[in-house]
């Protein structure tokens, strides 16, 4: 046996250092701060949330219904505003450059707790509350992510928060920030930018799901963009040789981007639609338009991969005698957990528990489950809590991600779907729109009410978490977007509302 080399020496003695590290420090162990002292005097506050249920069901079911994309959610946007208002908190519209984001508040002072509410629609989802594929309008958008329920439960928790405030004389600043346009518009990038999160010490936010959790795992940091090729148009039969097809350019690049595929990193993801391919196959396309993602949870990954995605387009430019422009529709981070906040916030859930379908949602749900492209999963989820896990890679995108490396943050999901629901699709509309949405919504609302009341009262907590958040950032971190100084991209979703 020959004898080990002096570097792979060091490897075994770092490798067991590394070890006993992480479980010294492993999520639970006893280093851990002790969680702070629940808030007193939450129950009426959770009780008002169960009795005005109904109303926020309503609520949720008008911008359900209104279904609109991002940075037009005018109609949205107004109804969770004149909620606010009625209520008592002040509203400013019209925040970063975006007509429908807003930010209501209430009271002054430290510390400055901030929720999270977003109310975009995904285009060509538009679908009845049945289990059954049945469009309410071919081609129409739909809430395929649930940000009906994402926007009124945050709205519905800002509510019973101020009241608890209120009836327990508790100082300090909440926000509800209203935020368009999540869904690949990177609404809140704009905001981060411009300083909206500047002095919010801790932000809470949620997102429908098919399942009860604290979110502890990293999503993925993406950048989104949309590539115009432009060309000569020209009659395809008599003069074809006088034509230089915009549509030749985009399939080049796509071709170039699916050989891509085999020579970039584990778990990046590469996503493309072609949104212009010209308009009669008689004439040469002199314009077309195709719109890329690309996705990693290493942000260096997601910006060399995207840089060879430009290079297809440069090169299919050049090969087909064309030229392109890009619009960079926007571009995030992933989520950083923050396990002080994280483990606040479990405990929270832990106390609201799941709930049980009724018999008639049980038929709803198995009927649901029989549908294409699903994996079912036992019903029984919607009543368990999962445990804590942090850090895990996740396979989404949200751009609470640079809210994340802005303030420390904390987001849970709940239970809006039937279990095995796939996000993005018609079964997540469904039941989005039914009383199955409903009753996951006020499991997040309630959630981040006890989470909040937490935090007004625990200075100690919000320090960690602030502790925490340096230190996962680390001393030379400067939050830098790759939006630049450009404007809201408000005509991305153009043409997709109807």
């Amino acid at each position: 046996m020959s004898r080990p080399s002096v570097p792979s020496v060091y490897a075994l003695r770092a490798l067991t250092l590394w070890f006993v590290a992480s479980v010294l420090v492993a999520p639970g162990a006893q280093a851990q701060p002790a969680l702070p002292k629940p808030a007193a005097n939450t129950a009426p506050m959770l009780a008002a949330l169960d009795a005005a249920t109904t109303k926020y069901a309503e609520v949720a079911k008008q911008i359900w219904g209104f279904a609109e994309v991002g940075y037009m959610e005018e109609k949205s946007s107004a109804l969770l505003q004149l909620e606010l208002r009625n209520a008592g908190f002040s509203v400013k519209a019209g925040i970063a450059g975006e007509p429908t984001a807003f930010v209501a508040e209430y009271g002054s002072g430290k510390p400055v707790i901030a929720i999270l509410g977003e109310f975009d629609a995904l285009p060509g989802l538009s679908q009845d509350a049945v289990p059954e594929r049945k469009p309410l309008k071919i081609g129409a958008p739909g809430h395929g992510c649930g940000h009906h329920l994402f926007g009124t439960a945050s709205t519905a928790s800002a509510i019973a928060i101020k009241q608890w405030m209120i009836a327990n004389n508790v100082k300090g600043t909440l926000r509800m920030i209203g935020t368009p346009a999540e869904e690949g518009g990177s609404g809140k990038v704009y905001m981060v930018r411009d300083g909206v999160f500047n002095d919010v010490d801790a932000v809470i936010a949620w997102h429908p799901g098919d399942d009860n959790a604290a979110t502890g795992e990293r999503t993925m940091a993406n950048i989104t963009g949309k590539f115009r090729f432009h060309g000569t148009s020209s009659h395809a039969a008599s003069a074809p040789e006088r034509g230089r097809s915009a549509l030749d350019g985009v399939e080049i690049m796509n071709v170039m981007t699916n050989y891509l595929r085999e020579h970039v990193p584990d778990g990046t993801r590469i996503h493309y639609v072609v949104t212009n391919g010209g308009k009669a196959p008689n004439v040469v396309p002199d314009e077309a338009e195709v719109y890329y993602y690309v996705r990693h949870v290493d942000m260096n990954v997601v910006k060399d991969v995207w840089s060879r995605v430009v290079n297809a387009a440069k090169g299919a430019a050049i090969g087909t005698g064309t030229s392109y422009e890009l619009q960079l529709i926007g571009s995030v981070y992933s989520l950083l957990p923050n396990e002080t906040l994280l483990r606040i916030e479990q405990r929270a859930l832990e106390r609201v528990g799941g709930y049980t379908l009724s018999p008639e949602e049980r038929v709803f749900a198995e009927k649901l489950q029989k549908s294409e492209a699903f994996i079912p999963v036992a019903l029984e989820a919607t009543q368990k809590i999962k445990p804590l896990v942090i850090g895990q890679a996740g396979s989404a995108s949200t751009d609470v991600g640079d809210v994340s490396w802005t303030v420390p943050t904390v987001q849970l999901g709940a239970a809006t779907w039937v279990p095995g629901t796939a996000a993005h699709s018609w079964q997540a509309v469904a039941a989005g729109g039914m009383s199955i949405g409903t009753k996951g919504m006020m499991v997040a609302a309630k959630t981040m009410a006890l989470t909040a009341a937490d935090l007004f009262v625990s200075p100690a907590a919000l320090a960690e978490a602030k502790k925490e958040f340096d230190a996962k950032r680390g001393p030379n971190f400067k939050y830098e977007t790759l939006i630049g100084n450009q404007k809201p991209q408000l005509d991305y979703r153009k043409g997709t509302s109807n």
